[in-house]
């Protein structure tokens, strides 16, 4: 959706509603999760999205905050079956504090034009969240796709009742790895045409990229914990400020 003002514009607070801030390393210790967590709340980010090991720690640190939990499910690669993703995203839903899932479609079936299969693998999840009122988000895996691939997709995730299509995991490999660039997310909302919204992710890690894309309208980012302060121009001195935000 188009702001309504440019995002040089924005206030802090503004800027950081757009983003989920990611706490996805899977190498990352307790206190990892909980210093990045920590940090995501402290920019008032949007959400901070966590894989489900680390869901009770999200629970017990957003709690009272503004910022709320994204969770991901069948991370990173989506090659799970049906079934097994609508069970992932139902345990994980029923708790009843996660805002929003992000699930990773089958790029692969994606790729082999299997669009009735890839309908119908989304909309399982949509089914079992909604029941819920979490929000869905399907990633694509951009990078492995060509530009008809990702409208062909985007239409297959709004026909399954999908609420944001979404660029990358920001954890491929073996590829390019540009993330949401201007022509994917222009893409995907030229398809979408307001009947989803959109999120990029991967490779949003500078102020000018994360401006662009507010600019043109894009309604949420993924944004890595490092490029978080970054995108928001957040220095050294105001980092433990909270009300500079």
């Amino acid at each position: 959706m188009k702001p309504t003002k440019k995002a040089a514009e924005m206030t802090r607070k503004e800027l950081a509603a757009y983003i989920d801030q990611s706490v996805l390393k899977p190498e990352f210790t307790q206190e990892e999760i909980r210093k990045y967590i920590q940090e995501g709340i402290d920019y008032g980010c949007k959400t901070v999205c966590i894989n489900p090991a680390s869901l009770d720690i999200a629970a017990e640190m957003t709690k009272g905050t503004e910022t709320k939990i994204c969770v991901v499910c069948d991370f990173p690669f989506g090659l799970s079956t049906t079934e097994s993703k609508a069970q992932q995203a139902e345990e994980y839903c029923k708790r009843g504090d996660i805002f929003e899932l992000d699930i990773v479609a089958n790029f692969g079936w994606i790729r082999s034009g299997m669009w009735k299969e890839v309908e119908a693998d989304i909309k399982a999840v949509c089914d079992a969240c909604h029941k819920y009122g979490t929000v869905v988000k399907v990633i694509f895996e951009t990078d492995t796709l060509t530009i008809d691939e990702v409208k062909k997709a985007t239409e297959a995730a709004i026909a399954a009742g999908v609420d944001f299509v979404k660029t990358s995991t920001g954890f491929f490999t073996g590829g390019k790895s540009d993330g949401a660039t201007v022509e994917v997310i222009q893409a995907m909302m030229d398809t979408a045409k307001g009947r989803c919204q959109v999120k990029g992710s991967g490779g949003i890690r500078d102020q000018e990229h994360f401006f662009k894309l507010i600019d043109m309208g894009i309604d949420r980012m993924g944004i890595g914990y490092r490029s978080t302060p970054v995108v928001l121009g957040v220095g050294e001195a105001d980092k433990n400020n909270t009300n500079t935000y």
